[in-house]
């Protein structure tokens, strides 16, 4: 039975973030030389250029009361979990339950009461009740509608969510799923603590995106159709992609040896997922890689020998956006979904995501 995303909504915080103004907020807060020179060079070669912040605090003139508020020599406070987990709560219900609405709204012959699951995905927060409870209480859907929270998964969590959606409507052909992603990565911001918070802090961001999914056969506009999932590890990669909690925030491991290790093993994982759907790679007219960071995009590009055009999107999303976790596959193909196929007939879409372990997420699509 053809089950389809019918429509995305993404939504980015408002505070605005040029790279160059945070490349230079980092290095002010850095004494050691090297460490500057690594901020100047990790933000020179990111391909990003914005990233979104639910966060004020590092705006020219921000008012005391921040998260981050500088003490007397200029250097960002450092919050407790407490701290940050609390301002995810507040901002997480606010952003969800704003792109939820807005992707109901925007998916036509669909009505909050049409909705029967929602799925939510986040790393960056916890709190029960939590944003799927606020997304069905305050945009008026059904009281019994199914929630599903699949938490702590990282930026590969979004292609689950859609596999759930996917099960949920092969099981139920009335069903209408709801998949939210909810990343508030700049809460976890650290400082002085080497590489990986170097790397962290230049290529995360904030973001929330929403996605319906169902079997009703669309009534206008593009869509995606369902095709397939797939999923495999590189366990080599075990100790150079990780995420735990930290007295002092979240604490990420990520090593620069990940792109390697990721164009060593995608052809591999990639071709049975088509060969199972009868589709060769040549055939593939777009690919919504996750934009992890500039280098994975380089390394998957040259290993699957795509053309730029293929693989536009991806770099789009992570140039304005940065790496939002799992929010940013959705953003990557909402906009897919608003450049119209270019195919007769439709066009494949093959999406795939990295996350800890490392792990590997993939969907097969097409577009019509």
């Amino acid at each position: 039975m053809p089950v389809y995303i019918r429509h995305i909504e993404t939504l980015a915080p408002e505070n605005a973030y040029s790279q160059e103004l945070f490349r230079e907020k980092m290095m002010s807060w850095l004494s050691d030389e090297r460490e500057r020179r690594l901020v100047r060079s990790i933000c020179r070669n990111s391909g990003i250029e914005t990233r979104h912040s639910v966060l004020g605090d590092f705006q020219p003139g921000a008012a005391p009361g921040g998260l981050f508020d500088l003490d007397a020599a200029g250097m960002p406070a450092t919050p407790g979990t407490m701290e940050r987990n609390d301002r995810f709560q507040k901002e997480a219900r606010r952003l969800s339950v704003e792109v939820a609405r807005r992707a109901i709204e925007g998916c036509a012959g669909v009505s909050p009461a049409d909705i029967t699951h929602v799925i939510t995905t986040t790393c960056t927060g916890f709190s029960n009740p939590g944003p799927d409870y606020y997304i069905v209480r305050e945009n008026g859907l059904r009281a019994s509608t199914e929630r599903y929270a699949l938490g702590f998964m990282g930026c590969y969590a979004a292609i689950p969510a859609l596999r759930l959606a996917w099960q949920c409507c092969q099981a139920n052909p009335a069903a209408v799923v709801l998949v939210v992603s909810i990343e508030l990565c700049s809460l976890h911001l650290r400082f002085g603590n080497g590489m990986d918070s170097l790397l962290g802090n230049a290529i995360f961001a904030d973001g929330t995106a929403a996605a319906v999914v169902s079997a009703r056969p669309p009534a206008a506009g593009a869509v995606c159709r369902i095709e397939g999932f797939a999923s495999d590890l590189i366990p080599r990669g075990e100790k150079d992609m990780a995420w735990r909690i930290g007295n002092e925030g979240f604490v990420m491991r990520l090593s620069t040896y990940v792109p390697d290790l990721i164009a060593g093993s995608v052809r591999g994982m990639v071709e049975p997922l088509l060969a199972g759907a009868g589709v060769k790679s040549a055939e593939i007219g777009r690919w919504a890689v996750h934009p992890g960071g500039k280098a994975i995009l380089d390394k998957v590009e040259q290993e699957l020998r795509l053309k730029p055009e293929q693989i536009r999107a991806s770099r789009k999303v992570l140039r304005d956006y940065g790496n939002m976790s799992s929010a940013t596959s959705l953003f990557v193909l909402k906009e897919i979904l608003d450049t119209p196929a270019r195919m007769p007939g439709g066009e494949s879409v093959c999406a795939m995501a990295f996350g800890p372990g490392l792990t590997v997420e993939m969907a097969l699509l097409r577009l019509t």
